[in-house]
């Protein structure tokens, strides 16, 4: 059982507290997953009943009231007026929620029973499957946002921070990877025609040549090091950096 679920198990017996939470957590995986981890007592810092090993690293986590907050989730009677509001903006972010009482099941008028008992854990989890089955039905692009400073002060660049960002997104593994392979692409018509001029002769004039078998041409004849490409079926493929030397 996942941490979601048995907190959501916990929360259904009425003598359950933050300690049997705990108890359970730790009979279900400490020890048994590398990522669930029994935290460091470290001076200074907050009380923490578990730790986490996640990609950016590890987190430590602080149970105290878990149960009594996933047992308290938006009053239902308050999203209902704001799904009526005559504020626009304000009725559209709450027309989806999933917990609302409102909501009409798919074959006719009728409210959802048991919603009000939903969990605010089970309401999350329901909105990231909603977010996850979106998510692969489309080609997302993210863009990621690095704050410079803490102290929002312009022009004042921290380094160490800057840095804890890019590693923590992951971009400068993606960085490493792409330095191993071949990070650059372009479709051999467009390889063709902007740097052909680099030796118009490799390629006949007034003799039909496919793309590929022109882009092929080109780069043999280049002084460059020809491991550093490789052809594919509709692009050819370079190494960091020497497309920047061509």
């Amino acid at each position: 059982m996942g941490i979601m679920s048995i907190l959501e198990e916990e929360c259904m017996f009425p003598k359950a507290s933050d300690t049997t939470f705990k108890s359970k957590l730790y009979d279900n995986h400490l020890g048994k997953s590398n990522n669930f981890q029994k935290p460091r007592i470290v001076k200074g810092r907050p009380e923490a009943h578990f730790s986490l090993v996640h990609y950016a690293g590890t987190v430590d986590y602080n149970i105290c009231n878990w149960l009594v907050k996933n047992k308290d989730p938006l009053n239902e009677t308050v999203v209902g007026l704001f799904q009526k509001s005559t504020l626009k903006l304000l009725s559209n972010l709450f027309m989806g929620y999933a917990g609302a009482d409102s909501a009409p099941e798919a074959g006719g008028g009728k409210k959802k029973k048991g919603s009000s008992f939903q969990t605010v854990s089970a309401l999350h989890r329901e909105n990231l499957n909603k977010l996850m089955t979106n998510l692969r039905s489309t080609h997302p692009h993210f863009v990621r946002c690095i704050i410079p400073n803490e102290s929002k002060t312009p022009g004042a660049m921290e380094n160490p921070l800057v840095m804890h960002q890019l590693r923590c997104n992951g971009v400068l593994e993606g960085i490493r990877i792409c330095r191993k392979g071949f990070p650059n692409r372009i479709l051999y018509g467009d390889f063709k025609q902007r740097y052909r001029i680099l030796n118009p002769n490799a390629i006949p004039e007034g003799q039909f040549i496919d793309n590929k078998k022109a882009a092929e041409k080109l780069l043999g004849s280049l002084d460059i090091d020809h491991e550093q490409y490789r052809l594919g079926h509709t692009k050819v493929f370079f190494k960091a950096g020497l497309l920047g030397t061509l």
